[in-house]
């Protein structure tokens, strides 16, 4: 029997990391659709597992089930397993099936297996992704459709919107009156907004030569 924090409803898809002592080598992802899964200590194979005991090659590592995943152990590997933020523990040989030499372990939802031998460890878990994702429906096909005709309706509207000759010409009218409007606002702040008049003779008169002062300069002189 199952512990009570173990969930036995079917799973998604399946996840695994090689770990070769505390660093992590490897990790696979395995969708609900792709079972089983069979490992061999070859690049090609859907589980590249290497530096464990296999019987055979193809080896079945893991297969679907009613209840989610059931994992085969290599036969020189050591088990452990732990539930959703527990620690490792070794897993009770009643949960252990064993069928012609050979043992296997249900993979339950929330729980994480964790495979030894020699240096390496392998961590089992049940993948986040639940399903794979299907093809698009009516209703995404209306929204895909909305959001593109809001996308090219951006520079359409632009070029008709956008700036005519017309329009910039107008433009071009106001900035030039509105630079008029503040030049003569300055002039009248600097008191230069009066027009100019000609000098009265009795204003001529009473203005100061501005010759410097005068010097006698004899007839003849040298400069050396």
């Amino acid at each position: 029997m199952l512990p009570r924090a173990m969930s036995t409803k079917t799973g998604g898809g399946l996840y695994c990391e090689l770990y070769w002592g505390t660093n992590l080598s490897e990790a696979w992802s395995y969708g609900p659709e792709q079972a089983p899964v069979h490992a061999a200590p070859d690049e090609k194979a859907p589980l590249p597992l290497y530096g464990f005991t296999l019987p055979e090659e193809p080896f079945l590592f893991a297969e679907r089930t009613e209840r989610g995943w059931r994992i085969h152990l290599p036969p020189a590997a050591r088990i452990e397993r732990k539930l959703r933020g527990d620690a490792y523990g070794p897993v009770p040989e009643s949960e252990q099936r064993r069928d012609n030499g050979r043992t296997s372990v249900d993979l339950a939802e929330g729980t994480t297996l964790r495979l030894f031998e020699g240096q390496l460890s392998l961590v089992v878990q049940g993948s986040v992704v639940k399903e794979r994702v299907g093809p698009l429906q009516w209703k995404d096909m209306g929204w895909l459709l909305v959001v593109s005709a809001l996308f090219l309706s951006l520079p359409v509207g632009f070029l008709i919107a956008g700036p005519t000759p017309e329009r910039q010409a107008e433009a071009n009218t106001r900035a030039l009156q509105l630079a008029a409007k503040k030049e003569a606002e300055r002039r009248k702040a600097l008191g230069l907004d009066k027009p100019l008049r000609p000098l009265t003779e009795e204003e001529r008169t009473q203005q100061k030569p501005d010759a410097g002062t005068g010097v006698n300069v004899p007839g003849f002189f040298r400069v050396r």
